[in-house]
């Protein structure tokens, strides 16, 4: 609801003192309204459809490729960027990542930048602020790998398994 200003309040109360005779109606249309000379829909203007794809569109429609040599040790899947023509979802993790929404873990020695969407995790092989789309003509891999929905999707050490029904007893070392 609209606030009214202290000097609309007024207007209104000094309008309600008046008899309706005493009003001034001049700037109001005389008579009743013609439904027939109305026109339907003169102001509506149709929502214009979506022309940037959803970053889930996006990921849905990737040639996501499986990561053989890793098959039995840490299963995940692989985009290209030449190679798959996959620049705008590249784009759109990159910009997530640079945004603040992905998280930094551990595999092994490393320290990858984690972005979690749905059932996945997706990382970068080159560091996220590394990636320029528009001046850089590099092989960029965007990898993806389903959750484990323990610790291992945050830390990677020594001892753990890429297998799922190898669950990490141990708490996650420095």
């Amino acid at each position: 609801m609209v606030k009214l200003t202290d000097r609309q309040k007024a207007e209104i109360a000094s309008l309600k003192l008046m008899r309706d005779e005493d009003i001034d109606l001049s700037d109001i249309p005389e008579g009743p309204i013609d439904p027939s000379k109305g026109r339907r829909g003169l102001f509506y203007r149709p929502a214009k459809p979506e022309t940037v794809p959803s970053l889930i569109q996006l990921i849905e429609k990737a040639p996501w490729r499986e990561a053989v040599t890793y098959r039995d040790t840490w299963p995940h899947e692989y985009v290209l960027l030449q190679k798959d023509g996959e620049r705008e979802l590249m784009a759109a993790v990159r910009d997530r990542m640079q945004a603040g929404e992905a998280l930094v873990g551990r595999f092994f020695n490393t320290t990858p930048t984690y972005l979690f969407i749905g059932d996945y995790k997706y990382w970068f092989m080159t560091h996220h602020d590394e990636i320029d789309l528009d001046q850089d003509h590099t092989e960029h891999v965007l990898n993806r790998a389903r959750l484990y929905r323990d610790r291992r999707d945050f830390v990677i050490q020594g001892g753990d398994t890429g297998k799922r029904e190898d669950y990490p007893a141990e708490p996650a070392r420095e």
